[in-house]
């Protein structure tokens, strides 16, 4: 396996692990930090990995059209 390919399964399993802690903030009622949270990782990631950062897009537009 390539370098290239094993980084982007690291990065694609880390996404999976930090999705999940986000929606674990808003099930609890933390919703607005876990949307800060998901802020911050697309703008880490908007370049760098746009198929990580879509994920992360994805949820920010899925848990802010579920706000007040």
């Amino acid at each position: 396996m390539k370098q290239a390919d094993v980084s982007a399964d690291e990065s694609s399993r880390l996404a999976d692990v930090l999705l999940s802690s986000l929606e674990t903030l808003v099930a609890t009622g933390h919703a607005d930090a876990a949307c800060r949270l998901a802020g911050q990782a697309c703008a880490a990631l908007r370049l760098s990995n746009p198929g990580v950062w879509r994920r992360f897009n994805v949820f920010l537009h899925r848990v802010t059209s579920r706000m007040p």
